[in-house]
């Protein structure tokens, strides 16, 4: 099966060994992944902020980037959902509307695909530890996807995964609204990271870097010892000893 990596702005900037754990997850799996040189920004920032020709600007970039590949996997749910918003984008060009169609009906967040398109739930990781899952509002409000990541965890050996209270309110990241509401945003990832502490947990895992930046920004900030790692790096431990 051949793949195509969506690697988002994050991940390329931030989380190398995010988007490096994603394909080498993949590849054990099975699948053939290329990576597409044309891609930029999915163009979710200026769409949220209003700036519609900006953001199709973008994704007429990503059409043309993607159009031939079979399937598209991103280890984001909010990247994903953008390219779901695509047909909306172009809904006055049908020519358009009908290749952002096609883009969306292809791609898949990283966990989607696995459990979803390859019927796989064990995919044979080890990492000890007691953890919980913050699940990010795009993944579950846009893709509804509620479900993949947790059938993959509770076949991670050694992971006990421990219930997170108020586990679908936001981080407070939202993109920019972090940057334009700052103080209601540290409000939301200090009840966030309250959330985290009272479960016991010593690892909080997510699927998307914009809530993991944020949380272990302000966990950091704050000197909590708790880990914070995207799913794809548990995925991808295979011995006791860690990666």
């Amino acid at each position: 099966m051949k793949v195509s990596l969506f690697i988002t702005c994050l991940a390329e900037m931030f989380y190398q060994d995010v988007a490096k754990d994603v394909v080498e997850v993949l590849e054990r799996l099975g699948c053939d992944v290329d990576f597409p040189r044309g891609q930029i920004c999915c163009g979710q920032p200026a769409y949220n902020s209003g700036y519609r020709k900006d953001a199709q600007k973008a994704a007429r970039q990503m059409i043309r980037s993607f159009e031939h590949s079979e399937f598209i996997v991103t280890p984001s749910g909010s990247c994903a959902a953008m390219f779901k918003e695509y047909p909306e984008l172009f809904k006055e060009e049908p020519e358009w509307r009908k290749r952002a169609e096609a883009l969306a009906n292809k791609t898949y967040e990283f966990t989607q695909f696995i459990v979803n398109v390859l019927h796989i739930e064990d995919v044979g990781a080890v990492y000890p530890a007691s953890a919980t899952y913050h699940t990010s509002c795009h993944m579950i409000r846009l893709l509804k996807e509620t479900d993949a990541p947790f059938r993959l965890l509770k076949n991670v050996k050694g992971l006990e995964l421990l219930p997170l209270e108020n586990s679908y309110d936001c981080c407070g990241f939202g993109g920019t609204f972090a940057v334009k509401m700052a103080p209601i945003s540290e409000q939301m990832v200090d009840e966030k990271i309250r959330h985290v502490e009272a479960s016991a947990a010593t690892l909080l895992i997510a699927a998307d870097n914009g809530c993991l930046m944020n949380i272990k920004g302000r966990i950091d900030r704050k000197g909590k010892p708790i880990e914070v790692k995207h799913i794809a790096q548990i995925l991808n431990t295979r011995v006791e000893g860690r990666k």
